[in-house]
């Protein structure tokens, strides 16, 4: 999810052949709700939600390098 709108999104996703929907939180409603707004746009921020739909984890304000592996630790794995 982003503040971006849906072509930038739709751009993105077929830039990097994702096969997954992504969100287009125009506004930043959502991510104000979430805490990860800046003020004048969402922050890099990870939400792990459980099946429950509780929230299990947060990562705030994300660096992308070590963060996957930061991320399957919280999921009980790691990487290999």
């Amino acid at each position: 999810m982003s503040c971006d709108d849906v072509a930038s999104h739709a751009a993105f996703k077929a830039k990097y052949g994702f096969n997954f929907p992504l969100l287009a939180d125009i506004g930043g409603a959502l991510a104000q709700a979430f805490g990860a707004w800046s003020g004048t746009s969402n922050t890099r921020s990870t939400f792990l939600i459980g099946v429950d739909g509780r929230i299990t984890h947060v990562f705030p304000k994300v660096k992308v390098d070590g963060h996957v592996a930061e991320v399957f630790q919280a999921l009980g794995g790691a990487l290999s």
